[in-house]
């Protein structure tokens, strides 16, 4: 399975914040949205986010701010949304740590071609990706997909393996179980959907079914990856 980037969009203009989202989604991406700093750093703090559309003039804290707050936990690529196309503010954001200013007269899609090639650009200067995650007992090989427990091979499900993946690839972050049906199940079915696969997976990867050390649970939320 191919990885899902979410984009982070932060704007107080709701119109913008959708006619964004709908572009965005369009072209496979996962988007979340926020309608000021404080909204878009708990956001940042709980979801995996791949890069930020990033609206200046907001109420209470701008998005230099924010910028300058996420630049110091975190190297995610940010585009900068301002109605505003003088210079001072495009050197601004980009001495801020801003990857690219965009200005709102920018159509959609321009929006969505330019986070495309900061994408590529900032996967193109990071290592080589790791192929095989090793966590104790447990490694996964993501060229081949397959999965081993103690240098045994389990055989898995492509929605188990690629259940797994998500949690290896994000270790300690927590998935909720309105996330996990978003993305694997289209958002279609309840808890139960998550718990049934969560408790098959774990009948085949975990020493102990009934006391999970690799995905424990976050009770009332959803699961955490560990990894023993």
């Amino acid at each position: 399975m191919k990885d899902i980037q979410t984009i982070l969009v932060v704007d107080d203009d709701q119109a913008i914040v959708e006619l964004l989202q709908d572009f965005l989604e369009m072209d496979g991406f996962q988007v979340e949205t926020a309608s000021d700093a404080i909204q878009a750093l708990d956001i940042f703090q709980r979801h995996p986010i791949d890069c930020l559309i990033l609206d200046i003039m907001m109420p209470g804290q701008d998005g230099f701010e924010l910028a300058r707050q996420l630049r110091e936990i975190s190297n995610v690529p940010i585009l900068f949304l301002s109605a505003r196309s003088d210079d001072v503010n495009k050197i601004r954001g980009l001495a801020l740590g801003g990857d690219d200013y965009i200005v709102k007269t920018a159509s959609p899609g321009e929006v969505v071609a330019r986070v495309k090639a900061v994408l590529r650009r900032t996967n193109s200067h990071q290592e080589p990706k790791q192929k095989v995650l090793s966590y104790g007992r447990l490694q996964l090989d993501l060229s081949t997909r397959e999965v081993f427990i103690d240098g045994i091979a389990v055989s898995l499900t492509p929605k188990e393996y690629d259940l797994l993946c998500l949690f290896a690839k994000h270790p300690k972050h927590v998935f909720s179980y309105e996330q996990l049906l978003d993305k694997f199940w289209n958002g279609v079915g309840d808890k139960h959907t998550v718990r049934v696969h969560l408790s098959r997976l774990r009948e085949k990867i975990e020493a102990d079914p009934n006391d999970p050390q690799i995905i424990v649970n976050v009770w009332g939320v959803g699961y955490r990856f560990v990894g023993e």
